[in-house]
């Protein structure tokens, strides 16, 4: 395996490729630069690319439109090679300060150019040989520049070009080596040197006859060729072994030729050894390595050396190390900022005994009383590192307070933490030192550790965290003292090279200088657990699927795993639920016409559901389309143009059948599905049941969880014994499906709930590992019971429900004897009505139906009904043969591991969960047949992979028969935070969006059923075809207008507001003021008409605004419990996959466009919205973007002033949305200031209207209490908040106060109102905190990247850092996911404190 390669020292004014031609600069310009380095161009310009000889050539070679085609020219190959190829030595040792940047940057674009040619298949094997007999990677190794401080990044690319040159793999087959297969090709080499030099060579006899051993290192092998003189190496290697030319001037050199030997008979390490040997935890040399992880903001437009996600690789094991680099990159990077953050806030200094103490305390850091190796095992057998090593660590809680002293209770088994080694300077750095200093010297940082608990101990040693399960819940006792003992597995392979600096370079022992112990976010600290898993799967004969392969790696017919191509179709389909009517089915296949016939073969004239269908293998009127073919029809008005006067439509013959009876009890009646789908929805349903791949593209509010659901509901029913592995990015949309699937005829007991998340499941059943076996006991129970009542229904003694396994013998003893008997005896009997009503031999069970199970009026009725009653005994005897296992187990963990590897038959769990427990899965043997993956447009590419492979191969092949992947490659991508890893490396790439990207086949949906029509105009111009469903034209809703708005959808030009437009108090953290104050006045103005809050969303594409936004909600709105917070305060990356009814979007730029220049993202924002979508940014910056046209031109065409109608002060209106109303009605608000003057004006309006329906309404609302006690009052609560904050935080986000959507008919008097309908003191609000200090301490807890909006591990709710004041700013939960604070404090005189 190759390094971890990074970018070098980056410099921008090189990388700006061919941006404008630059003057070039004078003579004297040339030579102010000191040093060694000289003066550098800022650029290549166009001109110098158009001199370039490589593009002479091609431009000779390429299509002009004025000029007939030239035939191809094949000495175009001849020249490439030598003018290219034949690499030069064109820097001399002397002269090297001449070298410009352009010949720099030219080198490292051709060496990138050669490793993206090596890379891919098709091109690797033409290239490869070239290569290799030209000595690219030889001459490289010994150019100047590889060795020179400006060629730090050519040399890494040559590294990875020897790397990618040597790859494991057969060039012709394109099949992976194996170790063996590489070990004999390397033997097999050195052997036949050996051979011809024994034959040919006397003065190489030694080396002949040297064991290969002692032979095939570098060291050796050149101290064995040294005997030879410059010409016997020069014809030994030219002319006999011939591996470089004769002709090529490079072979004059002696150092030269002996590069060549040792590179071809070198035995390089294996890629398995490489990636084994690799610590799965940064240290500080690789962290703070600019070389490595860069941090700067890459525009995409420079070289770096660094793997990429293309669209092709060679093999699995190169997708998994190109995968496990830049994971464990992007990782570094995360704990690098993570250390930057926790660090200072500790203030270490040097004592007066010259030793590291702190005075400041860190919520992420805690400084280490003692630390100690507890524990070093011996390698195991072929290794060199320690099988395990372990070490005790001991820290103090004693400063911080409950909340924080919880989180550090709360270290759970295999949790991450990391071992830092600070030492400061002993005196401040000076201003110039610290501009010249690194992040480590800034911060004192000397070493860096990481380790994963074990265990952790109390003050008395008794074990907090018991993760074996042997301390019983009830013997759990809370810990003692202030002391904690953590049990923690450092990283043998990191320990290994750690001891060895020590042995053999007298190193420091870092182990006994640790001070410091930093955790990290738990959802964000999986990183170790995915690195493991893509290291497992590197070690493993990696399977996937035959039919998936090819496809996968990106090669072959890209329709190969569409279900037409596929063997083993399911031919019958029995469709259940999913046609509502007949009419539905033919709307559904408009190609076909379509007859209906019994299950005995007559035709049905008045067919009802469910339908049988013998799908023919080429579906017509297919909407799977490859990306780039013309438009497919969509919709049944489409399809049916399509059919021609005289064309003969095909027949398709529906099977129609009548259930059977499936009980007499109510919970007997299966769930049925109510969601009429689509022709396009009923095609991606035909496809999921099917083998092979299928690629949904769901737009924005199409129904893509609606038809996933039903494609488990179809599967489950036609293949009973497959299990399904269901996935998804978040754990809410993982709940909404889930919630989805408890609806249909799916048994309760076949589900399975895994992760963290299940307890934000909105059911009262408990669906997580433990909550179902619970369950499946509470059940076996009542079935026995159920058994007794039958045996007593008998006549038979009862200890036949003592159990299951007495059950199974009642069952077939008693039971189904008497069914056989009762059949035999209605043989003969069918004329008598009453026969089965009077032989049936279970009627006193059965008397306990709310109605009578036999009529006696029809033999065939009754038998129907008889039926029935067999149908409810089997299942209930099946059930109890299904806990009969649990009878038998009785650990709870044998219960649960064989309730998941057995029992469920639809897991679900986030991507982030299979990658965590993937070891444990393979342990307990978990097995499935079909993935179902949601929102994979999400998630990352790796992340994507892994569910593929969470079971072991059955006899060397794939058990997985369907793969299904349903996403949205228009929406926004995964999260990658560095710039550089996302956008050169294109690590944001989902495996869904490279499949499209590929050519695919997708089917996607064409009828979006969220938001008006309207509002859908303003992203669907991004979709194929992407229409409406029927009932947004017809529902009431979606016809009635927003009250008190003119306009459903309208775009607000926010001027300067005080003077400035956006901010930036830090770099990346950009706040407009302005927009705040004005969305937070128009959702007061919503609030007072009488909208509810929890239909009210802000949303915003910043970090920095995000707060801004919340605080000034907590100023103006959430101190009155008539108006209170909105439903959600979110960025539009956040909120994605989430919408509500009225939308309140503030842009936030006002110098450039920013990053709402990526459409996807312009995507996610304006499909939020079901009702009404108002967005507040500066007009002239956004109307002139080229990527927003389609959008903003639609926002454009209405006023660029928010348009109210001042005739409506209710939430309610006859008004048609298309109509703004009168003219004399409509009011366009000129700016912040009038719309806040106009909520002022609104609430005295409501008031006197209040006072004239009440009289004294309000003579009830004096205040008990003074004002000074009120603010008093306030006072302590905000004192306590941050103490509330992490409690906060773990309460229901649904909570909801009687507030809630309460029309504010009981308004308080106008004192009270009167501060929330102020702003910055013009007859607005009075800032409680200087607007300063908000936007310092907000910087403070956040970064404004984009990527970091959508991360699929963070948790959305915490955002306190250390160093807060109390009572500065509010819980972030109580803002985010509490729909109504009510405070309670509002008064009739006096306004409480903020």
């Amino acid at each position: 395996m190759t390094k971890v390669y990074g970018t070098g020292t980056y410099d921008f004014r090189r990388h700006r490729v061919a941006e404008y031609p630059l003057a070039e600069p004078k003579a004297g310009e040339r030579s102010q630069k000191g040093g060694g380095g000289g003066s550098l161009q800022s650029t290549i310009t166009v001109s110098e690319i158009q001199r370039d000889r490589l593009t002479k050539i091609a431009e000779s070679n390429w299509l002009k439109t004025d000029e007939k085609k030239k035939d191809f020219d094949p000495e175009l190959v001849v020249k490439i090679y030598e003018t290219e190829l034949l690499v030069k030595e064109v820097i001399d040792e002397t002269g090297l300060w001449l070298i410009n940047d352009a010949c720099v940057l030219y080198c490292e674009r051709f060496m990138e150019f050669l490793i993206d040619l090596l890379s891919q298949l098709p091109t690797r094997r033409y290239l490869r040989p070239i290569v290799a007999d030209v000595a690219v990677v030889a001459k490289c190794h010994l150019s100047a520049l590889y060795r020179h401080g400006k060629g730090k990044l050519f040399a890494q690319l040559v590294d990875l070009l020897q790397f990618y040159e040597g790859f494991e793999i057969n060039d012709h087959t394109g099949v992976q080596l194996t170790d063996h297969e590489v070990l004999e090709s390397h033997y097999s080499r050195l052997q036949s040197f050996q051979l011809h030099a024994f034959k040919k060579k006397d003065n190489l006899r030694e080396l002949a006859l040297t064991n290969i051993g002692s032979l095939h290192t570098r060291a050796n092998l050149s101290k064995k060729l040294s005997v030879l003189s410059p010409e016997e190496l020069r014809d030994l290697i030219c002319c006999k072994l011939k591996l470089v030319s004769k002709e090529d001037p490079w072979t004059k050199r002696v150092d030269f030729l002996i590069e060549i030997m040792v590179s071809f008979f070198e035995k390089q390490q294996s890629q398995k050894e490489a990636i084994n040997a690799l610590p799965l935890y940064p240290n500080e040399q690789i962290m703070w390595d600019e070389s490595v992880v860069p941090s700067i903001n890459y525009s995409g437009e420079g070289c770096l050396a660094l793997p990429k996600l293309n669209l092709q690789f060679l093999t699995l094991h190169d997708y998994l190390l190109r995968n496990f680099n830049l994971f464990r990159l992007e990782s570094t990077y995360e704990i690098r900022e993570d250390i930057q953050e926790a660090i200072p806030h500790l203030l270490a200094y040097i004592n007066i005994d010259g030793e590291t103490a702190f005075r400041g305390w860190s919520r992420m850091g805690v400084p280490i009383k003692q630390f100690r190796i507890a524990e070093v095992k011996q390698p195991n057998i072929g290794e060199v590192k320690p099988s395990s090593v372990t070490a005790e660590v001991t820290y103090s809680i004693s400063s911080y307070r409950s909340h924080i002293r919880s989180e550090w209770d709360a270290l759970k088994e295999h949790d991450v933490l990391f071992l830092l080694t600070i030492r400061p300077s002993f005196e401040p750095l000076t201003a110039e030192e610290e501009n010249k200093a690194s992040v480590p010297q800034k911060l004192g940082l000397q070493y860096v550790r990481g380790c994963e608990v074990i265990e952790i101990r109390d003050e008395e040693g008794t074990l907090m965290n018991d993760f074996s399960g042997k301390i019983k819940r009830e013997d759990w006792k809370p810990p003692k003292g202030e002391l904690r003992t953590v049990t923690v597995a450092l990283d043998t392979a990191q320990y290994h090279m750690d001891v060895n600096n020590i042995a053999e370079k007298g190193g420091e022992d870092v182990y006994g200088t640790f001070n410091v112990l930093m955790r990290r976010k738990p959802k964000e600290n999986n990183f170790k657990a995915i690195l493991e898993s893509i290291r497992d799967l590197m070690n493993e004969y990696c399977i996937v699927p035959k039919w998936l392969e090819k496809v996968f790696l990106g090669y072959g017919e890209p329709s190969a795993a569409q279900w037409t191509n596929m063997p083993d179709l399911l031919e019958t389909v029995d469709f259940k639920d999913t046609f509502l009517d007949a009419d539905h089915l033919k709307g559904s296949f408009v190609d076909y016409e379509v007859t209906f016939k019994n299950s005995d073969g007559t035709e049905n004239l008045n067919p009802t559901p469910p339908f049988k269908i013998k799908l023919p293998r080429t579906l017509k009127g297919s909407n799977g389309v490859l990306p780039g073919s013309a438009l497919s029809t969509s919709g049944a008005a489409n399809d049916a143009n399509m059919v021609g006067a005289n064309h003969q439509k095909e027949t398709l013959t529906i099977e129609t059948y009548t259930p059977p009876d499936p009980g007499p009890y109510p919970q007997d009646q299966p769930k049925q599905n109510s969601v009429r789908f689509t022709s396009t929805q009923v095609e991606a349903i035909i496809s999921g049941i099917q083998p092979g791949l299928t690629m949904v593209v769901g737009p924005p509010g199409t129904g893509k969880t609606d038809t996933a659901v039903q494609i488990l509901n179809v599967l489950y029913h036609n293949c009973p014994s497959q299990r399904t592995l269901i996935i998804t990015h978040s754990n809410q949309a993982l709940n909404d499906l889930f919630e989805k699937i408890m609806q249909r005829d799916v048994p309760a007991r076949y589900l399975l709930r895994l992760g963290q998340g299940e307890q934000e499941l909105a059911t009262d059943l408990d669906f997580s590992r433990q909550g179902r076996v619970n369950a499946m006991l509470v059940r076996r129970l009542e079935l026995l019971s159920e058994v007794e009542r039958l045996a007593r229904s008998l006549q038979l003694p009862e200890d036949v429900g003592y159990t299951c396994e007495t059950a199974g013998y009642f069952w077939l003893l008693h039971v189904y004897s008497r069914w056989e008997q009762f059949r035999a005896a209605c043989a003969g009997n069918e004329e008598k009505p009453t026969f089965v009503r009077d032989r049936f031999p279970f009627k006193e069970f059965f008397s306990d139906t709310p109605h009578p199970v036999f009529t006696g009026n029809s033999f065939d009725e009754d038998m129907r009904s008889a039926f029935g009653c067999l149908h409810h005994l089997k299942t209930m005897f099946q059930e109890l043969e299904e806990c009969r296992a649990f009878e038998l187990l009785k650990s709870t963990a044998d219960r649960a591991n064989y309730l998941m590897t057995k029992q469920a038959k639809i897991v679900a769990m986030t991507c982030t969960h299979a990658a965590l427990k993937r070891k444990d899965f393979l342990q307990l043997g978990f097995k499935y047949d079909n993935l179902l993956m949601e929102e994979s447009a999400q998630i990352l590419e790796i992340e994507t992979f892994i569910p593929m492979l969470l079971q072991r191969q059955e006899d060397g092949h794939a058990r997985l028969k369907r793969c299904i992947l349903i996403g949205d490659h228009h929406q926004l991508p995964p999260v990658v935070k560095n710039m550089a890893f996302q956008k050169y490396s294109h690590m944001d790439q989902s495996l869904f969006t490279r499949f499209v990207r590929l050519g695919i086949p997708y089917i996607e949906l064409n009828a979006q059923g969220r938001a008006r029509p309207s509002i859908a105009k303003l992203y669907n111009w991004r979709y194929r075809n992407l229409g409406d469903l029927p009932y947004l034209k017809e529902a009431a809703i979606f016809n009635r207008a927003n009250a008190g708005f003119a306009y459903d959808y309208q775009l607000v030009d926010v001027p300067e507001h005080l003077g400035k437009g956006e901010t930036t108090p830090s770099p990346w953290f950009y706040q407009n003021e302005g927009e705040a104050e004005y969305i937070v006045s128009v959702y007061i103005y919503m609030r007072l008409l009488g909208y509810p809050a929890n239909k009210i969303s802000i949303l915003t594409t910043y970090n920095g605004q995000k707060l801004l936004i919340r605080d000034v909600i907590n100023r103006r709105c959430v101190p009155y419990n008539f108006i209170g917070p909105p439903s959600k305060v979110s960025t539009v990356d956040k909120f994605q996959g989430q919408q509500n009814d009225f939308i309140l979007l503030s842009l936030v730029r006002t110098r450039f466009v920013g990053h709402l220049r990526d459409v996807r993202r312009l995507v996610v924002a304006m499909s939020r919205a079901r009702l009404g979508l108002y967005v507040f940014c500066r007009r002239s910056i956004f109307e002139q973007c080229y990527e927003l046209q389609p959008t903003f031109q639609l926002l454009l065409k209405r006023p660029d002033h928010l348009a109210l109608n001042m005739n409506e002060i209710t939430s309610y209106t006859e008004r048609n949305a298309a109509d703004p109303g009168p003219s004399h009605h409509v009011h366009l608000v000129s700016g912040i200031e009038e719309m806040a003057s106009i909520v002022d004006r609104l609430y005295q309006e409501k008031l006197r209207y209040q006072y004239e329906q009440n009289g004294s309404y309000f003579s009830h609302l004096e205040p008990s209490v003074n004002t000074d006690e009120v603010r008093n009052r306030q006072q302590t609560e905000d004192t306590d908040m941050l103490e509330q904050k992490d409690e906060m935080a773990d309460e229901s986000g649904d909570a909801t106060t009687s507030d809630d959507n309460r029309v504010p008919g009981d308004l308080p008097p106008e004192r009270s109102m009167e501060d929330a309908t102020k702003v910055n003191g013009v007859s607005h609000l009075e800032p409680s905190v200087n607007t300063n200090t908000v936007q310092i301490r907000q910087q403070i807890t956040d970064t404004d990247m984009p990527e970091q909006d959508d991360m699929p591990h963070e948790s959305g709710e915490a955002t306190a850092v250390d160093n807060h004041v109390s009572g500065d700013m509010p819980s972030e939960r109580s803002m985010e996911d509490v729909t109504v604070v009510d405070n309670s404090v509002g008064v009739a005189n006096g306004t409480p404190t903020p």
